[in-house]
């Protein structure tokens, strides 16, 4: 009997955290979707520092029931999702990488294989998130895809699928990725989201550093909001400057006044204008460093007779 399945190698990298309840019928029920349609792919578990017994239960079933590769990253200590999904996504070799971030698999099972046939139609990147998002996500989310400039609207994931050019292209802007989901949808690459029923698992660790740090990285949100507030500062210290010079002029102010608030205005004036051309030049570093190529590529066509 042929076998139909596909032939693109795959690679599954899962994250691992205290998970001792969740991670044989996680993986088991990933490899029966792998195992249905492709012909090889390899898993890679992340281990963040688990304390219970998550990784010794998971030697014991890849022993039993296991036939392709499995690979177990110990991380030194617990770093956080983001690095330690790094150190995954470093050691993933396939034509086509999926990431797990959290063993709750709130979805159906087939959403894993529907994201890979998706992504055969075009896409780079192909995100699963659910129909109900919480409402301080909700909130970020609209603040990043408001200054990200793409055209790809970030929310809420539970996993994603990624081909090997967009793992690629990231790592080509930057070796360290601080929010994988941002650095994708800033790559210039397709990107496309099924959904499901259903809500995101909470996590257990803190997001909003690295919230934070996607909105400096791949948003002009900071920049913006800086430059407003210091070209608001700076409209009103000079209000306070033609204020003084007034009541200079047709008031009686008190000796030695006048000449307190020129300096202290004229001196925050040129405190808040050079603060202005700072967070221009601090904006202009971030982009030549780390955010983006020069320019952006979806694809090339090249047609010929």
């Amino acid at each position: 009997m042929a076998d139909n399945r596909e032939t693109n190698f795959i690679s599954a990298v899962v994250y691992l955290q205290d998970d001792a309840g969740k991670v044989v019928p996680f993986f088991a029920q990933l490899c029966a979707q792998l195992e249905a349609h492709f012909e090889n792919y390899e898993l890679i578990a992340v281990n963040d520092g688990c304390a219970d017994d998550t990784v010794k239960l998971l030697r014991e079933w890849a022993d039993e029931s296991l036939q392709k590769p499995l690979t177990i990253l110990n991380m030194s200590l617990r770093q956080g999702l983001e690095t330690a999904m790094n150190a995954g996504l470093d050691a993933a070799i396939g034509d086509f990488v999926y990431e797990f971030d959290s063993l709750e698999m709130q979805y159906d099972a087939d959403l894993v294989w529907q994201a890979y046939q998706k992504a055969l139609s075009g896409f780079d990147v192909v995100t699963a998130c659910p129909d109900r998002q919480k409402l301080l996500s909700r909130a970020f989310y609209r603040l990043f895809n408001a200054f990200s400039g793409s055209p790809y609207r970030l929310e809420t994931d539970v996993f994603r699928l990624v081909s090997r050019r967009a793992v690629n292209r990231v790592y080509a802007i930057s070796n360290q990725l601080p929010y994988r989901k941002a650095a994708y949808a800033a790559s210039g690459l397709a990107c496309a989201t099924l959904r499901f029923h259903g809500s995101a698992p909470s996590r257990g660790d803190a997001r909003f550093d690295k919230a934070m740090d996607s909105l400096a990285l791949y948003t002009d949100a900071g920049y913006k909001i800086s430059l407003g507030l210091s070209l608001g500062m700076l409209a009103l210290t000079l209000l306070a400057l033609v204020y003084t010079v007034v009541i200079w002029v047709v008031g009686t102010p008190v000796t030695g006044w006048t000449t307190t608030m020129l300096v202290l205005s004229a001196g925050l004036a040129g405190m808040f204008f050079i603060l202005t051309i700072a967070v221009k030049y601090l904006n202009l570093l971030v982009r030549l460093t780390f955010k983006k190529q020069n320019y952006l590529i979806e694809g090339i066509e090249k047609l010929q007779k």
